[in-house]
């Protein structure tokens, strides 16, 4: 569609206009230089009166929306390079299979959901990019293009797994077995995720979408981390471009407008968002009293993006072209998306009466077009001319992300059944009649009884729709989604050769904060893993004593440095470099995790592993990202979460929002989580090589949760032998004994056995002491994973249920074997996250708990501990109790 004309937009009369005269003078004047000296010249002048106007304080800047026109005219949008005709059947085809999938389910199984309308909507979008844009992963070698990055709109799921079925990816009895992954398999068929979640369909999905605004945010992380790998000279990413198509509504998200800026910032053209703006959300219109469209293009363009408006499709194109006086562009214009979204619910003659009939001029326009024309003028997101034009055109620009907001009708082609309505998005069944309505509208070669009995249809192979389809997606490099995982191994260095300092401390006072900056630096010194690290922060590298590291590897900038800091004569002077190896992302975890993500699944993105550190405060974790922590694990991520200055009482005068008691009780959750609150160097030295070799080494799909403390303590050797409790959740911690405890005393027959952990495991020792001076007999346990203790013991109570001969026995079980009296444990969490191994104390033995709950205040540690109740008084008290109370 071509853009309006000058003259047709300046038709308007302006009651405001004091002049008309001089205005139209200045008007011809412009138009002049546009005309003689072309659109280069004319945006000089533009932005030379601009300027003035800002000098002279007139107070004005232009605005950021443009008319509610296609930005591409038809004059730009070049040959279309397909066969329309065959693409247009395909398209229909696809969508009846994604129809008839959904609805075979619910007529089915009621309760099993599923989503229709967005697909509809958004069909020809995803068309688009499948036959000429989404390019697939040619392979790992040497000039082989390593693909594009897709992140399909979760509740467009349907239309990508009947693009699969015809591609011969899905077959028809696995579109049987939508949404019911567990019938599936004893039906021989794969079980059909709702929503992209790679997890559950390994080989197929390579992004999670499903939670909203997740998409939106790791897209951009992910193209800002390809620029990250290219400077840093890793892998060239030249080429590729990661693509998402969103929805309307979920730019509502904060996450999807949060690192908008950023994207700009970069210079990220490797970016192109599809926004599908069918203007409608769950239950309504997206902005009934506005217009999304315009709302969307001040954000992106305020933010530094380059917006494509791709709202009218080719029909109207000679709509604009009669239109001679602007009327039409200035109903478009006036006219709010809850009306919009009425016009589409209704037919031909409604449109005809209610939008066309607002004058005579538009009635005009209307003239010679049939009720049945009208109905059919297309919005531009379901034009495959235009949509390509809009799609190259993003291609094509430098300098910039893009964005392409996509004017559509939710529920497109579901007529009466929901074109439009407000009930489109919960629509899950159809009746027959809608059914031959759809089957119509798209001219689909199906019988009525095909229609009403849901038959899926698929071309016959030497189709020219089957060749069209395999040869496109052939010259694209094969087919999407895929997910692969093909990936060289990493061999991590001894132990020894970083870490001897901790396994050997001698009591030497240092916090585990401290000693993991320590490692982590003696990692980035080896030159085969060194490189492949990625170390994290959100703001606070200062805090976490990181700064040695800035002139070490430097922080990572797009543009290098361009200023001189102010401590450039320090010997921790701020770095930032084009091939740094810090990403320090400011004061945004939602940001920082969704680097962490991409640099964590590296491995099957771009075919190379990396192995992502990322150190924050532990309270702005998984309590603040909890979601996109969820949505990396669907990711199947690969790396390490540091949550430093954990625990409640460890962080004294921050106070309550400052002070984690709870992030082990969520990490507990999240099935491919190991959680560790190591109270000594040596423990995390260990956890923290096992971690790497895992992940790295043997290549399995989980990722660590590891807890450091700022508090300095003396720190022991790690004992012999303890390296398998470590890793497993608990060992018995002998070395807390001193010399002065050896000495000789009276036999006791009380018993009592000391769990601690993370920073209250040093008020336990302290604890012990006070009992053995009483003349206890005293076993305390250091637990480095109440989570993996529970795990293991819920593991083996599943195979006993399961009638296993040898179930195992769980291994703080093993441990506390060895042990007398009662169990009394403490740590600075919350007292759910002990109580989680409750069921696996030995019979008869009396197990207290002692924990952080409640809100959190600011004091010292030892008023803290004392306040909740986990200092050394307080769980020498609460052994007493036991003991006096029944306790064996």
């Amino acid at each position: 569609m071509n853009a309006l004309t000058p003259h047709a937009m300046l038709q308007a009369p302006d009651a405001l206009d004091a002049d008309p005269e001089e205005t139209a003078e200045w008007r011809d004047a412009f138009l002049a230089l546009v005309a003689t000296q072309g659109p280069e010249r004319a945006r000089h002048m533009l932005q030379e009166l601009a300027r003035l106007a800002r000098s002279e304080r007139v107070g004005w800047q232009p605005g950021l929306n443009t008319p509610y026109v296609n930005t591409v005219g038809v004059e730009q949008q070049g040959v279309f390079p397909g066969d329309l005709a065959i693409e247009e059947r395909l398209g229909s085809i696809i969508r009846w299979n994604a129809l008839a999938m959904v609805v075979r389910a619910n007529q089915a199984y009621g309760e099993l959901g599923g989503h229709i309308a967005s697909y509809a909507s958004a069909a020809d979008l995803f068309e688009s990019g499948f036959n000429h844009f989404f390019r697939a992963r040619e392979g790992l070698g040497a000039g082989q293009h390593r693909g594009d990055l897709v992140f399909f709109q979760p509740h467009s799921a349907p239309g990508v797994y009947a693009r699969a079925f015809l591609e011969g990816g899905l077959s028809e009895q696995d579109l049987m077995y939508y949404r019911q992954e567990l019938s599936a398999p004893a039906a021989g068929a794969h079980g059909l995720s709702s929503y992209p979640h790679p997890w559950l369909m390994p080989d197929f999905w390579q992004f999670p979408t499903g939670s909203m605004g997740i998409g939106p945010i790791s897209s951009i992380y992910h193209a800002r981390f390809m620029r990250y790998l290219t400077h840093r000279n890793l892998l060239d990413c030249a080429g590729r471009k990661v693509w998402g198509v969103f929805g309307d509504g979920e730019m509502d998200e904060p996450e999807s407008t949060s690192a908008l800026t950023l994207a700009s910032r970069e210079g990220l053209d490797n970016l192109v968002w599809v926004v599908n703006c069918n203007l409608q959300r769950l239950d309504g219109p997206v902005r009934g009293n506005g217009r999304i469209i315009d709302e969307l293009e001040r954000l992106f363009a305020g933010a530094g993006w380059n917006v494509i408006k791709l709202v009218w499709g080719s029909d109207w194109d000679g709509l604009f072209a009669r239109d001679l006086t602007g009327a039409l562009a200035r109903a478009l214009e006036g006219t709010v998306d809850g009306q919009m979204q009425t016009f589409a619910a209704k037919d031909g003659r409604f449109n005809r009466d209610n939008f066309f009939g607002q004058n005579p001029e538009l009635a005009a326009l209307a003239q010679g077009m049939t009720d049945e024309q009208i109905d059919r003028l297309k919005r531009g997101g379901h034009d495959l001319v235009k949509i390509h034009a809009a799609y190259a055109a993003a291609s094509a620009h430098k300098g910039q992300p893009t964005v392409i907001l996509a004017h559509t009708k939710k529920g497109y082609g579901m007529g009466t059944a929901g074109q439009g309505k407000m009930t489109t998005h919960s629509q899950k069944k159809l009746d027959g009649a809608d059914l031959i309505e759809f089957r119509n509208r798209f001219n689909l070669p199906l019988t009525d009884e095909q229609a009403t009995g849901l038959a899926f249809y698929r071309p016959q192979e030497d189709s020219a729709e089957m060749q069209y389809l395999r040869r496109h997606r052939q010259q694209l490099g094969g087919y999407l989604p895929r997910r692969e995982t093909a990936c060289e191994a990493l061999p991590v260095p001894p132990i020894t050769s970083y870490a001897q300092f901790a396994l050997q401390a001698d009591g030497k006072e240092m916090s585990t904060t401290m000693a993991f900056v320590r490692m982590l630096t003696g990692l980035l010194k080896d030159a085969t893993l060194g490189p492949r690290i990625v170390p994290i922060v959100a703001d606070e590298a200062r805090t976490f004593g990181m700064a040695n590291l800035f002139k070490q590897i430097g922080i990572y900038s797009s543009v290098g440095q361009r200023y001189a800091p102010e401590d450039i004569g320090s010997v921790l002077a701020y770095r930032e470099a084009l091939d740094g190896q810090i990403l320090e992302e400011g004061i945004s975890e939602a940001g920082a995790i969704a680097s962490w993500t991409a640099a964590a699944t590296s491995y099957s993105v771009h075919g190379l592993a990396m192995l992502p550190f990322y150190i924050y405060y532990s309270m702005f974790g998984f309590q603040r990202v909890g979601d996109a922590i969820w949505a990396a694990a669907d990711q199947r991520a690969r790396g390490f979460l540091l949550g430093a200055t954990s625990g409640r009482t460890t962080l004294g005068g921050e106070g309550l929002q400052h002070q984690d008691g709870t992030s082990h009780l969520v990490a507990a959750t999240i099935p491919n989580c190991k959680a560790y609150d190591p109270a000594y160097a040596g423990e995390m030295a260990v956890i923290v090589d096992a971690g790497m070799r895992e992940m790295v080494t043997e290549q399995r799909d989980v990722f660590y949760y590891v807890t450091l403390m700022n508090e300095n303590y003396a720190q022991p050797d790690l004992p012999e032998g303890a390296a398998e409790g470590v890793l497993r959740g608990c060992y018995i911690f002998d070395s807390w004994r001193r010399l002065s405890d050896k000495r000789e005393r009276p036999i006791s027959s009380k018993n009592v056995t000391l769990l601690g952990s993370g920073a209250i495991l040093t008020e336990v020792v302290k604890a012990a002491e006070l009992l053995t001076a009483e003349g206890l007999e005293v076993t305390v346990l250091s637990v480095t994973s109440w989570s993996e203790l529970a795990r293991d013991g819920q593991a083996c109570e599943q195979r006993a249920l399961a009638g296993e001969a040898a179930p195992g026995v769980p291994w703080v079980t093993q441990q506390l074997a060895e042990t007398r009296g009662p169990v009394i444990a403490a740590t600075d969490y919350v007292r759910a996250v002990p109580e989680s191994v409750r069921a696996f104390i030995p019979p008869g033995r009396r197990y207290l708990t002692l924990g952080t709950d409640g809100f959190g205040r600011s004091d010292t540690r030892a008023a803290l501990r004392e306040f909740f109740g986990v200092d050394a008084q307080s769980v020498a008290k609460a052994a007493r109790f036991a003991l006096q109370n029944g306790g064996a």
